[in-house]
């Protein structure tokens, strides 16, 4: 059917088969198959790929379909691991960039021999399809734990948009020809870039926060060229990855994207600002969603909890007693140990190696603004709502990197150290709180949300499963033996799992 063969990306084929055999064609015969091929390009094409949207198996993007991580139908396994309910397994080149699903295709990013790469593997078998190096010069340097191979794939079902902080953007069809490319300069943070590209509409959005010079960017799904750029000059580094917020109202859609101090929305079809509020967290990591009409979005750094809080002495006082060789300006050795000192790049915004009294203002200003919780915005605000269109807030037991997720009428957080809490969506209500998972250790990857199950993955590779609901009920808890950064994906009853060295398929 046409669907099926707009999924399986033959409409180049098609366009093709029909320029090279049916134009020739003379008289009333070549009228005929004219009319047919254009049937069939416009069924395919038009109608056809808004089916395919709906009809294709799919987790399309980070956190799967609107960025929601939740999946719609099907149910994953409770109990598995590398000996149980494995429906196949395939090693991987290192990289944390999470599965991205398109019908019988997987799409990752990685870094193989010290270069990075596109690839796509067979859903049914893991078997590699192809792959594609990326055309970057060097590669970024990133944190210890990080990857230059982190940012998650995305993809409408004709294309797959890969982000390389090494690189910029580039997008391939589904066979592995690449369409278009679109450089971008190395963000500037020496941890690497870790946001990854989601659509809106016709557009592929990528957040670009660094020390200097921030934006937000928008460029064409179908040709690479830039539709709009957002500067964001008053951002400095942040990690996470845009969202946009479907209003079930009919209300526009909107681009939603936390960073440092604020959290911020921007009109899909321009970028320009709709509304912010002031008060999250220094550094953003994590991803919002919504859900019950309200936006939610978690956030939380050093340096903002009460008794913990960072402040930096006036400029004048510090540099006079700690500028020891008096050219007006610090550096990294001349800052005492301690909190302060650890922070000296971000302070440097301009990466010289020292830092001035301007970027000692503007970082006394952030730690003075940071605030750290999980919130929760009403729509249709505009200017300022930090007061207008906030409808609750919670302080405590808050994530780090881990993005929550809505599902049922709850949210559900875990904080490091794998500590679960649950909110009634709507009120804030606190139904549990700091719940012990026996899953002890760092929580980098999303929770998602399957067949009334909730999945949360400690960076050591503890997979719990809990049951959703306003008591915290663990199914299992599974032990994957390798080290999970990446955020699972769930397609039709299969949970796909990337370890440290390997992609998972487990289901029943």
């Amino acid at each position: 059917d046409l669907t099926s063969v707009a999924a399986a990306g033959l409409i180049p084929f098609i366009h093709r088969m029909c320029r090279t055999h049916l134009l020739p064609l003379r008289g009333v015969a070549r009228l005929w198959w004219r009319t047919l091929a254009l049937c069939l390009c416009l069924g395919c094409w038009v109608p056809g790929h808004a089916r395919s949207a709906e009809a294709v198996p799919s987790w399309p993007q980070f956190r799967g379909p609107g960025g929601l991580a939740i999946a719609k139908e099907g149910h994953p396994p409770i109990h598995f691991g590398p000996g149980s309910n494995v429906v196949w397994k395939v090693a991987l080149p290192q990289g944390h960039s999470s599965p991205c699903v398109w019908g019988s295709r997987i799409f990752l990013t990685g870094l193989n021999e010290g270069k990075l790469e596109t690839l796509c593997v067979d859903r049914s078998d893991g078997h590699v399809v192809w792959r594609r190096p990326a055309p970057a010069a060097k590669v970024e340097p990133t944190h210890r734990i990080g990857s230059p191979a982190a940012s998650t794939p995305a993809t409408d079902g004709r294309r797959v948009f890969v982000y390389f902080g090494s690189f910029g953007l580039v997008a391939y069809d589904l066979e592995g020809s690449e369409e278009w490319r679109q450089p971008l300069p190395t963000p500037m943070v020496e941890f690497g870039a870790a946001t990854s590209p989601v659509l809106a509409g016709n557009l592929v959005v990528l957040a670009q926060d660094q020390d200097q010079g921030a934006y937000l960017l928008a460029v064409r799904a179908q040709t690479g060229q830039i539709a709009w750029r957002t500067e964001r000059p008053e951002f400095r580094r942040s990690f996470s990855s845009p969202f946009v917020w479907h209003h079930e109202d009919g209300a526009a859609d909107e681009i939603v994207l936390p960073g440092s101090i604020w959290l911020r929305s921007y009109r899909v079809s321009d970028g320009q600002e709709l509304w912010s509020y002031t008060g999250t967290s220094r550094v953003a990591n994590s991803t919002p969603t919504a859900g019950d009409g309200l936006l939610f979005s978690s956030s939380w750094n050093v340096g903002a909890d009460p008794g913990d809080r960072i402040r930096l002495d006036p400029w004048e006082d510090f540099a006079r007693a700690n500028d020891r060789n008096q050219d007006g300006r610090l550096s990294r050795e001349e800052v005492p140990e301690g909190p302060v000192r650890e922070r000296f790049t971000q302070m440097d915004l301009n990466k010289d190696g020292f830092t001035t009294a301007e970027e000692w203002r503007l970082m006394s200003e952030m730690f003075d603004k940071a605030g750290n919780a999980v919130l929760a915005i009403r729509p249709g605000g505009r200017g300022d709502v930090t007061t207008t269109h906030l409808a609750w807030r919670s302080t405590r037991s808050l994530p780090y990197v881990c993005s929550p997720v809505y599902s049922r009428g709850r949210l559900y957080t875990v904080k490091n150290g794998g500590l679960a809490s649950c909110y009634e969506a709507k009120s804030g209500r606190m139904l549990y709180q700091d719940e012990r998972l026996d899953a002890p250790g760092d929580f980098y990857a999303s929770l998602i949300a399957a067949g009334g199950r909730v999945y949360a993955i400690s960076q050591r590779g503890r997979v719990v499963v809990m049951e959703e609901g306003a008591t915290l009920r663990v199914l299992a808890r599974n032990d994957l033996a390798e080290e999970v950064m990446a955020t699972p994906a769930v397609v039709e009853g299969r949970l796909f799992v990337r370890t440290a060295g390997h992609l998972y398929a487990f289901g029943l």
